[in-house]
């Protein structure tokens, strides 16, 4: 059986190819582990947190100044 012969083009279009790859590869790694840290302080974190809250209390409370309308018969 005849062994397949490569050409050197085809094989350095190969190595190309693999080169190409592997750069590429290496490049999408490393955008891959880049991290960005933003810290807040927490005091001021806190303190918003509590006025948010203040809020939505202050909304869901029922208003005792303002009587329901009172239903009026019909004739």
């Amino acid at each position: 059986m005849p062994a397949l012969s490569t050409t050197s083009k085809g094989n350095l279009m190969s190595q190309n190819s693999l080169r190409a790859f592997a750069i590429l590869a290496l490049s999408a790694l490393l955008a891959a582990c880049v991290t960005i840290n933003i810290y807040f302080p927490a005091a001021a974190a806190e303190k918003a947190a509590d006025k948010i809250i203040d809020e939505v209390w202050q909304l869901q409370k029922p208003e005792k100044s303002v009587p329901p309308p009172a239903a009026t018969p019909q004739k």
